[in-house]
């Protein structure tokens, strides 16, 4: 398949749509109280997706999606390949770096570096921009399909043939699929503290994952097209529709699991990806409506830095004590118990901490965005 790209012109919906993603990661990352949550603010136990399961490769859909129309507005002034990937590599490097803060938080003491987690949402995000990035510069669009088809079958040819050592046989169960043996070998005592078997966003979990992003990678290709914008929006929706109906037939051997991030996930979250972003499409881009964006867009316009923070200040929370009915309590329970659970029921209140959080960090963001101040990672 051969598509011309046209020169970048600016998509309102790509802000929205990653705005939004960002909002709906710090909703679902901070509840009040974890014991009282929403069944649809939960990630699914093992197999399974629920809306929760969707928001991360939500955003590295629009991450991919977005590559296109940054790196082509580079190219298009002659910026040679050099300084571009240049820009890759400490862009990659900072996004490591800013996930083993996270990680590192809260500090009680310092022998946490034993036990430090070296895997974590930024850290995937980074391997999947590095990864797509280069393909972006060194590939054409019927290579990158290939890869991404290929990853898929890949993966689930690995998690369904090779015998997991010590188990004897290929699993998809949580401690004993190739996986969590690959994470154990790997990084040991460095995976997230409450599995301690596996990581979610683990080491071969994350090959499928560069598979998203591709998709997101290609849809971006695809809006940049000299193609009408109704043709693109159909198209996206005909594509997301088309996917869906795939991963359902492929669940069926091999489960939708967003801690495997299993083939069957990646094309039913990029069915879903498309439909959500259509919508967004058609509707701010395509109609012009855009009362609605602005809060999304906001966010959107400094999305990592917002995640960044808002996880920082989470662990913050945690680390400062303060009196509380005689006691002494972190603060986060400070807040929580004053100003929601002293009169709405508990899954309510842990809900509208999670919500207050949210528009918490969207005052923030919007006094950097009224003033052009964009942090850029």
């Amino acid at each position: 398949m051969n598509i011309t790209e046209k020169p970048s012109s600016r998509i309102v919906s790509l802000d929205v749509f990653r705005g939004l993603t960002i909002a709906g990661m710090i909703l679902v990352n901070n509840a009040g109280n974890w014991d009282y949550v929403y069944p649809a603010l939960s990630h699914a136990e093992w197999h399974g997706v629920t809306p929760t399961d969707l928001i991360f490769p939500f955003f590295l859909f629009i991450m991919g999606a977005a590559i296109p129309f940054a790196f082509s507005k580079r190219m298009s002034t002659g910026v040679p390949k050099g300084p571009l990937i240049r820009k890759i590599i400490s862009r990659t490097i900072i996004l490591i770096l800013l996930g083993l803060v996270i990680n590192s938080f809260p500090i009680y003491n310092w022998n946490f570096l034993s036990t430090l987690r070296i895997p974590g949402i930024l850290q995937r995000i980074a391997v999947v921009y590095f990864c797509i990035s280069l393909l972006y510069l060194f590939t054409g669009v019927r290579t990158q399909t290939i890869i991404a088809f290929l990853i898929l079958f890949l993966y689930w040819g690995i998690m369904t043939i090779i015998p997991v050592p010590g188990v004897g046989y290929a699993n998809f169960e949580p401690a004993t699929n190739l996986s969590a043996w690959i994470d154990r070998l790997v990084f040991s005592d460095h995976v997230w503290e409450y599995t301690k078997y596996w990581d979610p966003e683990g080491l071969l979990s994350t090959l499928p994952a560069i598979a998203s992003g591709l998709f997101g990678m290609l849809t971006g290709r695809w809006l940049r097209t000299d193609n009408s914008q109704v043709n693109k929006t159909v198209n996206m929706f005909v594509f997301g529709c088309f996917a869906i109906l795939i991963s359902m037939f492929w669940d069926m051997v091999f489960p939708f699991n967003k801690n495997l991030w299993t083939s069957s996930y990646v094309l039913y979250t990029t069915g879903m990806a498309l439909l959500f972003f259509a919508s967004c499409y058609w509707l701010a881009d395509v109609k012009g409506s855009r009362w609605w964006t602005k809060p999304f867009i906001v966010f959107g316009s400094n999305a990592i830095t917002v995640f960044f923070l808002s996880e920082i200040m989470a662990g913050v929370f945690y680390m400062i004590y303060v009196p509380l009915n005689g006691a002494s309590v972190e603060l986060k329970e400070y807040i929580y118990q004053g100003l929601f659970n002293s009169w709405l029921r508990p899954i309510d209140a842990s809900l509208a901490y999670s919500v207050s959080y949210v528009l918490f960090w969207l005052g923030i963001m919007w006094v950097l965005y009224s003033r052009r101040i964009f942090i850029k990672i």
